[in-house]
């Protein structure tokens, strides 16, 4: 197995699922917290979109080829990502406690995304070239990929599994926030 291979991987079986996991004890933090008495919607929305900004790159580097525009497009995520992540702690932080259980998933939600970037970067390296020097001809396309990563059948099973440790979790508290403040219409949270 060369290299490449194996660093993809590391990808799909060691810190996409790592992932997950960090965004599900995230998720069990803010309910141990009671976000929607505290933080309320406006955080939790925060989450949502910053698990949008990393998942349609996943998707997109699993479902199409890596060239320029996918890279273009993981950087733009990642870097907002970067931006909503710090706006995230700057809101809740004075709202609410966040315990060292939350910071510690914190630091994987946070450096997982660049882990990931940076491992397709070095995978993709002729295209990394190809990008800083401007020689983006052809490459502003999406080509579906020839083979799936991963099993045959890895990509239905890792949306499940986001599904159950992200998705439907991180949607509960989206609703959960929201009825708390119709419930409590006039309080600001």
């Amino acid at each position: 197995m060369d290299t490449g291979q194996l660093l993809i991987n590391v990808l799909l079986y060691l810190f996409l699922p790592l992932w997950g996991i960090a965004g599900f004890v995230d998720w069990c933090c803010h309910r141990a917290t009671h976000i929607e008495s505290t933080s309320g919607l406006t955080e939790s929305l925060m989450h949502s979109v910053m698990g949008i900004q990393v998942g349609i790159p996943i998707i997109l580097c699993l479902t199409y080829r890596v060239n320029v525009l996918i890279l273009l497009l993981c950087l733009l995520a990642w870097a907002l990502h970067e931006f909503i992540a710090h706006m995230d702690v700057h809101f809740a932080s004075p709202r609410r406690k966040i315990s060292i259980w939350e910071m510690h998933a914190h630091s994987y939600l946070a450096t997982l995304p660049l882990y990931m970037l940076s491992i397709i970067a070095v995978i993709n390296w002729p295209v990394v070239i190809d990008l800083v020097q401007f020689n983006w001809a052809g490459q502003l396309t999406l080509t579906r990929m020839e083979y799936a990563h991963g099993f045959d059948g890895y990509l239905p099973a890792y949306l499940i599994f986001m599904g159950i440790v992200c998705v439907f979790p991180y949607m509960e508290e989206n609703l959960r926030c929201l009825r708390y403040r119709l419930k409590h219409k006039g309080v600001s949270a």
